[in-house]
């Protein structure tokens, strides 16, 4: 494709900028794409330097320069090379950076974000109130119809997907949490999501809450009272839904590829599966943002932060299919 892809650099304190450069010296050459890296520029060459990867970083100064890989700061001061794990400063910059790289898209001037991981804690402690990126980019675009799908696959290539009813919630405010409405709205936005990625059948299955789907109320209600009529307002808008089904067999034919897509009904539900077999392939795509918006499912790994031993394959991955995602709107 030919386009722009933001990157969004994160904590610099983590293992965000390092996994960046090794996925942009992988990928930076593969087609006409450039990309626009929104972060310190002068971490990023020394970053550059050390790990020897001798990417070619341009300032950014237009959209007519040559070049293709470019970095932007949006901030008035420089940081300081030895900024601690976790530093104020730090997650105050990741959040500017990230909110740089929402608006650009905003105004049409990127063809997608790839967000690079943050510190919640951090930012919390920096004095800004912050649930997660999703939540903050879905402010900041003025929605609040949207959903977490992380994607990931083992290596035969076969495929988990699965989109998120709740998301950061303690386990139990879960079920008070759930809607019929809030269902709903994620098996749309995961068959819209099967259809961007050119899968025609796009089939959405539905995990129940409770253990054997609430075995007909005797281990719950929720299956009956939200989970299911969500399952048939769906189809009666002709998606291609089932559910809810008992979680610990619909993940066993969910990767056999009877299903395109999984919705489950709290975090751990859907990633224990996901991340036992695309740990390092996952990714997290925002669905329903007025923009595509990707990124690594790891967090900060403070502690091999710097070390130069981050796997860039989660980020590599985030790239990729916001490429892919941009070049099937176009």
């Amino acid at each position: 494709m030919t386009g722009w892809i933001g990157i969004s650099l994160g904590d610099i304190t983590g293992i965000g900028p390092e996994v960046t450069l090794k996925a942009l010296s992988v990928e930076a050459n593969a087609d006409g794409t450039r990309y626009l890296v929104i972060g310190d520029a002068e971490h990023l060459r020394r970053l550059n330097d050390r790990l020897g990867l001798k990417l070619a970083l341009e300032d950014y100064t237009g959209k007519d320069k040559p070049g293709r890989v470019f970095i932007c700061h949006p901030l008035p001061e420089v940081l300081p090379a030895d900024l601690l794990e976790g530093s104020p400063a730090a997650a105050r910059a990741a959040v500017a950076w990230l909110r740089e790289g929402a608006e650009r898209c905003l105004r049409d001037e990127l063809d997608a974000l790839v967000t690079a991981p943050v510190n919640k804690q951090a930012i919390v402690h920096a004095g800004q109130a912050f649930v997660g990126q999703t939540e903050f980019l879905s402010q900041l675009a003025g929605t609040n119809r949207t959903a977490m799908m992380l994607l990931g696959h083992d290596d035969g290539g076969r495929w988990l997907r699965v989109a998120l009813a709740t998301t950061h919630l303690p386990l139990r405010l879960v079920s008070d949490q759930l809607t019929q409405a809030k269902v709903e709205t994620v098996i749309e936005l995961a068959a819209q999501a099967c259809r961007d990625l050119g899968l025609p059948r796009a089939c959405v299955a539905v995990c129940g809450l409770n253990p054997h789907a609430g075995e007909g109320g005797e281990m719950g209600t929720e299956e009956q009272t939200t989970i299911a009529p969500a399952v048939r307002a769906a189809r009666h808008r002709d998606i291609n839904v089932v559910g809810p089904l008992s979680a610990d067999a619909l993940f066993y034919h969910a990767f056999k590829g009877d299903y395109d897509a999984v919705v489950a009904m709290y975090h751990d539900q859907g990633l224990v599966p996901l991340k036992m077999i695309g740990f390092d392939s996952g990714v997290n795509w925002t669905l329903g943002l007025p923009f595509i918006r990707t990124s690594p499912d790891h967090g900060t790994a403070y502690d091999i932060a710097g070390q130069g031993r981050a796997d860039p394959s989660s980020m590599l991955a985030a790239l990729r299919l916001a490429k892919q995602l941009a070049s099937n709107r176009s």
